[in-house]
């Protein structure tokens, strides 16, 4: 990692910060850390429809708690439409752009039928349309993807390889509602923000190719990627803010001290030998005894934290 390393943490204000938000918290805290870096705290809220009353505000207060700070921020992507427009007139300027008036089930009909827990491949059905033709409903911006593989050298998964066209298809970079992608916010923001290492859940591999695709559209070299696994139940199931009894702020008012529960990311990440309490600082320090971290690979069950 870089020397001057720039990572961000980038929760959706949808609930409480649960214990799978504060493991990829730390990692990408870590990061920059120990190297003297910056860490950027972004609140990815541009789908309001799905923020939750008060959900910054406590995530805020459990991340300052934990011991897990900030160098610039909360920056509100609800706040930054500005941005992510000039963007997407940016590639429309390059031809890189169109728009799309496909209803969900009208590309279902024509796509190929994907693997179950695949995405829907795009079959490309408005790519070579009139772009001034009258639209049936407000159509989405999609992103004309190449036909060649876009691979990369993952921190944790190592090397990753998709061919966009024939996995993907034309992405959306805007919905028909006025809705900015998620892909595109975080492309534009990471790259504005100057951010050089996302540490992040590996729920968002499969993403990183369309990312990493973006950026290059749009004329910069994207960050690195390391991919940390999920935290689960001793059960295996994924852990989720509705999981019960697992957000900081419950573990909090149980009286389950800040680095007791770091010190148990911390080892489970594969940053401390053992799972003894560590502050944050002391988990930054331990960290820099590393050339490369040894991130864990394989998904943490979730012991009891008392």
């Amino acid at each position: 990692m870089s020397e001057r390393s720039c990572t961000r943490f980038a929760p959706s204000p949808t609930g409480d910060l649960h214990v799978g938000g504060a493991w990829t918290a730390l990692a990408s805290w870590v990061v920059a850390r120990r190297a003297g870096g910056r860490v950027v705290l972004r609140i990815e809220d541009i789908d309001r429809a799905r923020a939750v009353p008060g959900s910054q505000e406590r995530i805020e207060q459990d991340l300052l708690w934990l011991g897990l700070d900030w160098d610039e921020g909360p920056i509100l992507q609800s706040g930054r439409s500005a941005i992510y427009e000039r963007s997407v007139a940016a590639l429309a300027a390059r031809g890189l752009v169109y728009p799309c008036d496909c209803s969900r089930a009208e590309i279902a009909r024509v796509a190929s039928a994907p693997h179950p827990g695949d995405e829907t491949v795009y079959p490309g059905l408005c790519r070579d349309r009139d772009p001034d033709r009258p639209m049936k409903r407000p159509p989405a911006i999609r992103l004309r993807v190449a036909d060649a593989a876009v691979a990369f050298d993952d921190g944790v998964a190592g090397r990753v390889e998709q061919n966009l066209a024939r996995d993907v298809g034309d992405f959306v970079l805007r919905r028909g509602d006025g809705v900015f992608a998620y892909q595109l916010a975080v492309v534009a923001d990471d790259l504005a923000m100057g951010v050089t290492d996302v540490v992040r859940g590996a729920d968002l591999l499969s993403s990183t190719p369309r990312q990493i695709a973006l950026a290059r559209a749009l004329g910069q070299e994207p960050p690195r990627f390391a991919h940390v696994p999920m935290v689960v139940t001793p059960e295996g199931a994924r852990l989720e803010k509705r999981t019960p009894g697992v957000t900081i702020r419950a573990l909090r008012e149980q009286g389950v001290p800040a680095p007791r529960i770091l010190g148990a990311l911390a080892h489970g990440l594969g940053l401390a030998p053992t799972d003894g309490p560590a502050p944050a600082a002391d988990v930054a320090r331990a960290a820099r005894r590393f050339d490369a971290i040894p991130w864990r690979r394989a998904p943490w069950p979730l012991a009891l934290l008392t």
